[in-house]
């Protein structure tokens, strides 16, 4: 709290009494206006002095991804060896991002290709993510859309977010939207009550997922009026994005106790960052510290091919070795599935480590965390029941109406249902194909 009062004063450059700077230490609108942008700044704060050749790379930094740091966060750091501290690597910019690798791509997640209007991203059949911010309490250094960071141009209008809401009205297959950014917590309490009161209206529309870092750099944010706001919606899931142990703090436990009092599910979202959290230990003490806090970890991710990003980014193997740490030494609820969001738009792929070794007619053979080998053995009794989505005359009393019991399934799952016929899934343009048309030709 010392150093809160401490970098209070240097903000306001006066001598107060501490109540009166706790006042707007814990305003968050006080902790926006007050984002640390500038080098000099930062420098001042932390009592330290760049070189002038270190103080030139981190300024070419900022002319392309801009810097913003909430003082919140920026207390966070270790004034004693900031630079190699976790929230300082998360936050702060370096000449690292300025190295664009050959692999690397503006918008790798294909989001912007996959986007029926601008605002959504429709590419799984029964959910959208819905773009309704662009601003950011901070800008975290490995964001997947550095492309938007600081653009003020791509930030909603009214005009959009209406145009959202019309898509997904004429869209019944959506059951599940995430409204995202940027921020959904940066927007006022009455323009988010305003879009959750839309997207709630609609029919179709079952759960509304909201995916949030202010409980991580702005936990301020997380006010009795947002609290509220929030309540009056049921099927409301929230998702945060903790990374480290030491980003879970007093101040960020008690945002969270308000949005679980209020009995909001919560899950956790982690990206894996090199010398940021690439460590076993690290990662079994931020679960645990977040289960302890009703904070289910949802997701671990690779860490995507956006263009800067090179620096932070692990081999695979990496992350395979962190989950075998987890499975069987720890709670099972306390474990993410660690996924690679797919380049070109294919979506999350889990990858995980192999327990089922191999399979036969009556068995499987599996290991367990330990490394012991041992079967299963399958039923001699059981007779599947086949499947034609005539779900009426089913003994298994599945009661669909006719637009549910109409989707088609696609990818593996149509090889593997009844009721298909195909019996292969084939890329298109295959090399082989062309040749065949041209023999044909001939």
């Amino acid at each position: 709290m010392q150093e809160a009062i401490k970098l209070t004063q240097e903000h306001l450059n006066t001598s107060q009494s501490s109540d009166y700077l706790m006042d707007k230490w814990t305003d968050w609108r006080w902790q926006l206006k007050n984002t640390i942008r500038k080098v000099e700044t930062f420098e001042k704060i932390m009592g330290i002095k760049f070189s002038d050749e270190k103080k030139k790379e981190i300024n070419e930094t900022i002319d392309k991804f801009p810097m913003a740091i909430t003082p919140y966060y920026l207390s966070l750091i270790d004034e004693d060896d900031f630079e190699t501290d976790p929230v300082f690597k998360q936050s702060f910019p370096s000449i690292d991002e300025l190295i664009i690798s050959s692999i690397d791509m503006e918008d790798p997640l294909h989001e912007d290709k996959d986007s029926p209007i601008c605002g959504i991203t429709h590419r799984y059949p029964d959910r959208v993510l819905f773009h309704v911010s662009n601003v950011c309490a901070m800008y975290c250094r490995h964001c997947t859309r550095k492309r938007k960071v600081g653009d003020v141009d791509s930030v909603p209008s009214d005009e959009m977010i209406a145009a959202g809401i019309d898509y997904i009205k004429n869209t019944p297959t959506v059951r599940d939207v995430l409204l995202s950014g940027g921020d959904p917590f940066l927007l006022s309490d009455e323009k988010l009550d305003h879009i959750l009161g839309l997207v709630a209206a609609i029919p179709h529309v079952e759960v509304i997922r909201i995916g949030t870092r202010t409980p991580v750099v702005l936990p301020y944010r997380i006010t009795d009026k947002l609290i509220k706001v929030l309540s009056k919606y049921d099927n409301l899931w929230i998702n945060t994005h903790y990374n480290h142990p030491r980003e879970i703090t007093k101040t960020s436990i008690n945002a969270l106790k308000k949005l679980t009092g209020a009995g909001i599910p919560l899950g956790n979202q982690s990206v894996l960052l090199k010398d940021v959290n690439d460590c076993p230990q690290i990662m079994k003490k931020l679960v645990h510290k977040l289960v302890a806090n009703r904070v289910r970890p949802y997701y671990l991710y690779q860490c995507d091919l956006s263009e800067g990003l090179e620096h932070f980014r692990t081999n695979v193997g990496k992350g395979i070795e962190i989950m075998e740490s987890l499975r069987g030494h720890t709670s099972g609820f306390a474990i993410p599935t660690y996924v690679i969001d797919a380049p070109g738009g294919g979506g999350k792929i889990p990858v995980m480590p192999n327990y089922l070794i191999s399979w036969s007619t009556n068995k499987v053979i599996l290991r367990n965390y330990e490394g012991v080998i041992t079967t299963y053995q399958m039923p001699d009794t059981y007779e599947h029941t086949a499947c034609d989505l005539n779900c009426t005359n089913c003994k298994l009393q599945l009661k669909l109406n006719n637009e549910e019991s109409d989707r088609k399934p696609i990818g593996i799952s149509k090889l593997l249902c009844d009721y298909e016929e195909t019996i292969t899934l084939v890329p298109e343009n295959l090399e082989r194909d062309q040749r065949n048309q041209s023999d044909e030709a001939i």
